[in-house]
């Protein structure tokens, strides 16, 4: 809200409002087309431009009779369409002008909108869920008729404008024409609050965004090495994000095993709540040794491969010794595009100085070594 960008996978940083005053607060941006820069819409219309993004107008310095609540570009980055929370569309550069809900009283505010592939049409969405179309935008559903447990917060629409997605406030998804389902956070307890929702680039996952969650990311199909106790090891393992063990006893004292580095130790406990049967190693190295024994069910696989939550992200070069093998975590979750979110024991560190447990990425294991300090070995499987 506060202009602010924060950069991830191939996603370069343009620049950022972050540390300017705002007369109001951001509430959407879209990138373009080549990725090289991105466009920041703020509550009153105005627009701020990075990268090769370029300035077609704005609303900045107009009444509005509702805030700017979304945004969209056109497919050749020369454009955008701002909505309004009263349906209110505003055009800039060869973005087209194809209707409004501006003149017309509405159930619920607008929430969002997403154009058409060609840029020839676009759809809205309000807060119950009911859908508006307008140029060449196909009508496939809408939630509009339905009592909702939560407020619509957002859409997406699939790569070739034949469906699209709606999320809620409480994680629930719904999806309409070619829109596949590929998870949601609706029974996720307590409720974790959603604010947006993306789609990857070839349509076949999502992003759901709730800040500081490791929950809300899916992808279809899933991958494979999936076990029935993975969800129990990261439930276990996010269970424990924030305990400071290292403050209890002295040095490295934890509640996973003896007083030493424990990242180890929290790791093969987190799998021991998942019911595989694994000693508790003190060592990282170990770990990889057991798995690619065969003692588990998954063995080990490379840094290049795609892990599934629940896998252990094996840190350094080698499982030989301490000197190689530097660190391990758990992966809670696997994003469309490849990127991981890791819960990490013996990390941090904490607000005290101490180690802790904690969420580390999302992060391409690729980019491990620019995004942790060490490269990515393997990953093991339990």
């Amino acid at each position: 809200a506060d202009g602010g960008i924060f950069t991830f996978g191939d996603a370069g940083f343009h620049g950022s409002m972050g540390a300017i005053r705002l007369n109001q607060p951001v509430v959407g941006m879209a990138s373009t087309p080549d990725g090289k820069g991105y466009w920041m819409v703020a509550a009153d219309g105005g627009i701020f431009t990075f990268g090769d993004a370029g300035f077609h107008g704005s609303m900045g310095a107009i009444r509005l009779n509702q805030p700017v609540v979304g945004m969209a570009s056109t497919p050749d980055g020369k454009g955008y369409w701002m909505v309004a929370a009263d349906g209110g569309i505003f055009t800039f550069g060869d973005a087209g002008f194809h209707g409004s809900m501006g003149a017309i009283r509405l159930n619920q505010p607008v929430v969002g909108m997403a154009s058409t592939p060609d840029g020839k049409g676009y759809w809205m969405v309000a807060a119950d869920g009911g859908i508006f179309t307008f140029g060449d935008a196909g009508f496939h559903g809408s939630m509009g008729g339905t009592p909702l447990n939560a407020s619509v917060v957002g859409m997406a629409s699939t790569p070739d404008g034949e469906g699209y997605w709606m999320a809620a406030n409480d994680g629930g998804v719904f999806t309409f024409g070619d829109a596949g389902f590929h998870g949601s956070d609706a029974s996720i307890s307590p409720v974790v609050p959603i604010t947006a929702i993306a789609s990857s680039r070839g349509g076949n996952g999502y992003w759901l965004l709730a800040p500081d969650n490791i929950t809300t990311n899916f992808s279809e199909p899933t991958p494979n090495g999936s076990f029935a106790g993975s969800q129990q090891i990261v439930a276990a393992a996010d269970s424990q994000i924030g305990a400071d063990p290292d403050n209890v006893d002295g040095a490295f004292c934890n509640p996973y095993g003896p007083c030493e580095e424990w990242c180890a130790l929290f790791a093969t406990w987190a799998w021991q709540q998942g019911g595989i049967q694994v000693p508790s190693f003190p060592f990282t190295g170990s770990i990889y040794s057991w798995a690619a024994s065969g003692n588990s069910g998954g063995g080990v696989v490379p840094d290049t491969a795609t892990p599934v939550p629940g896998d252990a992200v094996l840190y350094g070069s080698g499982p030989d010794n301490a000197n190689t093998s530097l660190h391990v975590g758990i992966v809670a979750s696997v994003w469309p595009d490849g990127e991981v979110i890791t819960i990490e024991g013996d990390a941090g560190p904490a607000p005290n100085g101490q180690m802790n447990v904690i969420i580390n990425g999302p992060y391409l294991p690729q980019d491990s070594p620019s995004y942790n300090g060490m490269p990515v070995y393997a990953f093991a499987q339990p």
